[in-house]
Formats: C-alpha cells, sequence, structure tokens
C-alpha cells in the first residue's frame, strides 16, 4: 500500500496561552499542501523494518513516528502483523510544515485499512493527537481552524483553488525553545474566522505571532517574506515556527531568483 503524505501551511498564527503542562495554546487555521512525501508499507512476516530515501531523516530510526503509529496501535492490537515500511521523504524538516505529523498520521490511516481495523476519523485522530500537536489535522486532512495544542479542530470554510503558491525554505533551523522566546501569549484582539472570510484583511490582519521574535534574529527569513511580496503576493507569511515562508499569489508570478541553496516549492492550488 502507498499513500502520499503532505504538509501544511499555516494562515495566521497565535500563541494564546501557556498551559501547566508546558505546551502552548495556539490558534490557527491549517492548510494542506500538495507538497508530498511517499510512503510504502509491505505486511513482512518475519519483522518490523523501517527506511528511508530522499532528504536525510535526523535521529535514531526508532524514533521515528511512523514506528511510534505502528506501536501505538499494536498496543491495543497485538495480533498485527510486522510491516516493511518505507519512506521517501520529499518535506524539508523542522520547517513549520508538520511532514512529520502528515508521515505519522498517514501511517494510521494506512494501517486502519491495511489491517481492516475499521476505525472512523475520531477515533484515529485521538491516536494521531498522542503522537504530535499537529498529527490529528492530516487525518481528515481539510482546512481547519486548530486550537489547544493543535489537536482540537473545526472545519473552516475555505477555498484557495486557483491560488498559486511559492514555497520557499532557506534551511535555516528554528529549536521551539527559540520560536517561543519572544512570544507573549495574547488572546488575538479580532476572531480569526473573521479575518480569514475577508482576504482585503490578511495582509494586515493574519499575523504568525513567531515572526515578531524569529525575524529580529534572522533577517533573512523577513527578507523572503517581503520579495515575495514584492513578486506580487497578496499574503505572505512563515508557516508553523519556521523557516519556511510561502506566498499566495492571484497570477503565477514570473520567475523569482532566489539563493540556489534555497528549497522551492510552486504549486497551483
Amino acid at each position: 500500500m502507498i499513500s502520499f503524505p503532505n504538509a501544511k501551511i499555516n494562515l495566521g498564527l497565535h500563541i494564546t496561552s501557556k498551559r501547566k503542562d508546558g505546551f502552548h495554546d495556539i490558534e490557527s487555521c491549517m492548510i494542506p499542501i500538495p507538497l508530498l512525501d511517499v510512503l510504502e508499507m509491505i505486511i513482512d512476516s518475519k519483522k518490523t523494518t523501517f527506511t528511508t530515501t530522499g532528504l536525510e531523516v535526523p535521529g535514531d530510526s526508532k524514533d521515528n513516528l511512523i514506528l511510534k503509529a505502528y506501536q501505538l496501535l499494536k498496543k491495543d492490537f497485538p495480533n498485527l502483523p510486522h510491516l516493511a515500511i518505507h519512506l521517501h521523504k520529499n518535506i524539508p524538516m523542522g520547517a513549520g510544515l508538520g511532514g512529520g505529523s502528515a508521515d505519522a498520521a498517514f501511517a494510521l490511516t494506512m494501517m486502519n485499512n491495511l489491517f481492516d481495523l475499521i476505525l472512523d476519523d475520531f477515533f484515529l485522530e485521538e491516536y494521531a493527537a498522542q503522537l504530535g500537536s499537529d498529527c490529528a489535522f492530516f487525518i481528515e486532512n481539510t482546512p481547519k481552524i486548530a486550537r489547544g495544542r493543535g489537536e482540537l479542530l473545526e472545519p473552516m470554510e475555505l477555498d484557495l483553488k486557483g491560488t498559486h503558491l511559492v514555497l520557499i525554505n532557506p534551511g535555516i533551523h528554528i529549536g521551539t525553545k527559540e520560536a517561543y522566546a519572544g512570544v507573549t501569549p495574547a488572546s488575538p484582539k479580532v476572531k480569526l474566522e473573521e479575518v480569514l472570510a475577508d482576504k482585503s484583511r490578511w495582509r494586515n490582519e493574519l499575523v504568525n505571532d513567531f515572526e515578531a521574535s524569529i525575524f529580529p534574529n534572522h533577517p533573512e527569513i523577513a527578507a523572503i517574506k517581503e520579495k515575495l511580496y514584492e513578486n506580487g503576493a497578496y499574503y505572505a507569511a512563515m508557516s508553523g515556527s519556521g523557516s519556511s515562508v510561502f506566498g499566495l499569489f492571484d497570477e503565477k508570478p514570473s520567475k523569482i531568483n532566489w539563493d540556489e541553496s534555497y528549497f522551492k516549492f510552486e504549486e497551483l492550488l
């Protein structure tokens, strides 16, 4: 069985409060985008294995969220057979695009189908939320308003069909500690849904709170956002805690000259 886990971008990201468990509550609109990994699973009679190609996946493979998804299901379904799992990695990691979360969520969905577990989306989202804050979003994989740690999801009617997406990742690593260091949690003054309903308000009011602390430390990321606006984007922002920056265009933009080392992705949504 093969599937194609996709990335996401954030339209607005507010850090609303710090929780007693050490996490933060957020508010954001998450949108799936067609930047894809490739995930393959084959039932194996001998042992469960995990291999990767494409972009290098750092860390010990046994800590990968895909294997953790398998182990999570195996706790409740101990007779699950072994799997040979292969991931071809295209989505940059630690880039605010949710690639690892998508891989884990798609793995849950694939195993649900492969093993005929007949779990509905509610239960799959419950499992996904145990793996990571963004994971549950990728079960239904449609535009959602995310609150709480990112696992409280509400459907959002938002049609970006016909929009041209330009996504740039300069390869700068932003650690979680650095991302949150300059953020003062606060409830937004205007409802996110209200701003999202009027695209003319996005540039000035659809804010990613992480930008205020990250841009001064990494002016290169801020410059990418500005360049997207200079080339005609009607909205540009950093995704998640960065360092990916995306621009949305009504018309296909003319070729923009980026540093050759940057990861670049363009697609019609």
